[in-house]
């Protein structure tokens, strides 16, 4: 082992390629580890190589292990296992040039994003939007599917954005070791991949639902069988997570938690969601123009005055749901504009819950009945006249495939936006019918 006498002025950090925002310099001598008859070679078992700062590191430093590699210090087979205001100790599986680059985060007082008031609202609307997904998903796992839709999509979205949202609340509010951070990163990448998997499957539902406004079997389901969904919606993303977990195993775990930007690995995320992004704004697009069209064709005063409107902002809703406004998280703009992103961002639940279960009649009958039967404390019977009625109107329904007429375009509309889901109780009373 050697260490040349002031070679980290010679091979300083402008060799490093930092990432955007942070500046670099070299914080220990360089150090040169070479074994006879050896030519860089792998080596069986890592080794550890201890590193004095040249200077004391603060709270917002990050160490970082380079070697040196066609004229340029990189990363790759070397990490910091340790480090401390003094010292750090770096892990690497090979022998070579090694030395210890100090990341410094510019300072952040006037910086908007970690203004103090910011960090609390972002942090209250996370929490409301969690709240609001808890009851969302509690209410899909206590309903049955209506025949007609599928509410795998919903339910897995609003569990995936439940977990990760969670997950990432954790990680902003606590400050992981390293290891326990690189698991949170990958899960984080995983949830999140779901997640928009899971929106892409429900763009794709309202779609196909949507084409078929104007001639509706009342019984058909549509989209692929629920085994199907599940196996796309979380192996897709699983399959993404570990082959870019086995190209840059130290691509997961950055300073938040994170995914690494080094060497892009940060786009085997960005790729993905900005590729479902882009078709799922399509998808709307299409979606808000049939559904204009419809009620422009419409010809019955009901489609004018008691569902416009409603329909109107369930359609809005959808664009929240399907995820549009992430699409500004990922594009550069005021902080005005990206503090509006992440609350819209943050209330996807809220707006799930809003449009799926609040605005839905049948999930509020429920409602309606289990208040009666918990809260109120009332006869049963009085808590199932509502779902009784609904009962008897839905053995009335007509099965036949024919165009349906302008007022009831605008009500299915409804119902398609919707996509609402039959309560338990409701296919309790279907059965004994």
């Amino acid at each position: 082992m050697v260490s040349p006498s002031n070679l980290h002025e010679v091979l300083n950090s402008s060799h490093f390629h930092a990432r955007s925002g942070e500046s670099a310099v070299m914080n220990a001598e360089v150090v040169m580890i070479i074994l006879p008859e050896t030519v860089n070679q792998k080596l069986s078992k890592p080794v550890n190589i201890t590193f004095q700062h040249l200077q004391v590191s603060g709270p917002s430093d990050m160490s970082v292990c380079v070697f040196w590699h066609e004229g340029a210090w990189i990363t790759d087979g070397c990490f910091a296992s340790r480090a401390d205001s003094n010292q750090s100790v770096c892990t690497c599986d090979h022998l070579s040039t090694f030395a210890l680059i100090m990341q410094t985060r510019p300072t952040l007082q006037s910086d908007d994003d970690h203004h103090p008031i910011m960090e609390t609202l972002n942090t209250f609307f996370v929490v409301v939007g969690l709240v609001f997904l808890t009851l969302a998903v509690l209410t899909f796992a206590l309903c049955r599917f209506n025949p007609r839709v599928s509410n795998v999509a919903r339910l897995n979205l609003s569990v995936s954005l439940l977990l990760a949202h969670f997950l990432f609340l954790v990680t902003q509010m606590a400050q992981p070791q390293k290891t326990l951070c690189k698991i949170l990163a990958g899960l984080l990448h995983f949830l999140f991949l779901c997640s928009f998997m899971w929106m892409s499957a429900e763009a794709v539902l309202l779609f196909l639902s949507v084409r078929k406004l104007r001639q509706i079997k009342a019984k058909d389901r549509t989209g692929l069988h629920w085994r199907y969904q599940l196996l796309v919606g979380y192996g897709i993303p699983l399959v993404i997570v570990i082959v870019a977990a086995a190209v840059m195993p130290d691509g997961h775990g950055s300073r938040e938690c994170w995914l690494e930007t080094r060497n892009g690995f940060n786009w085997s995320f960005l790729g993905p969601a900005c590729f479902i992004l882009t078709g799922n704004i399509i998808f709307f697009v299409i979606i808000f123009v049939t559904i204009y069209t419809t009620l422009r064709e419409a010809r019955s005063e009901v489609s004018k005055v008691k569902y416009t409107r409603l329909l109107l902002f369930k359609i809005m809703g959808q664009c929240v749901i399907l995820g549009c406004p992430w699409m500004l998280l990922m594009v550069p703009g005021s902080k005005v504009v990206e503090f509006i992103s992440v609350f819209l961002v943050s209330q996807q639940g809220t707006v799930i819950f809003l449009i799926h279960c609040l605005l839905n009649p049948e999930v509020r009958k429920q409602y309606a009945a289990w208040w009666q039967k918990y809260g109120s404390r009332n006869k049963r019977s009085d808590s199932n006249v509502g779902l009784s009625t609904v009962s008897q109107q839905s053995s009335g329904t007509n099965t036949r495939h024919t165009s349906l007429p302008p007022g009831q375009q605008t009500e299915d509309a409804t119902s398609v936006v919707e996509n609402s889901c039959t309560p338990l109780s409701f296919r309790e009373n279907q059965k004994s019918e």
